[in-house]
């Protein structure tokens, strides 16, 4: 995945909060890219780092692949 250029469908826009957990804040762009299938059987997560405002999509390089040890 390192220097694939992916698309990424913001559905966490920075400064949002979750849904369901209005404690979760989100200070950047969250989303996943379609396509991609995660271990976790949903599409694979993805931070829009260095854009400081709201977002719906952005297509970018993958620079980072973050292993997140709390998540399958």
């Amino acid at each position: 995945m390192l220097g694939k250029l992916v698309t990424v469908t913001v559905d966490r826009p920075l400064g949002s909060y979750h849904p369901k957990h209005k404690d979760i804040h989100y200070p950047v762009n969250y989303g996943y890219i379609e396509g991609i299938i995660a271990p976790d059987g949903e599409e694979q997560d993805a931070y829009i780092l260095g854009i400081d405002i709201p977002l719906e999509k952005f297509t970018g390089k993958v620079i980072a692949i973050i292993h997140r040890l709390d998540d399958i």
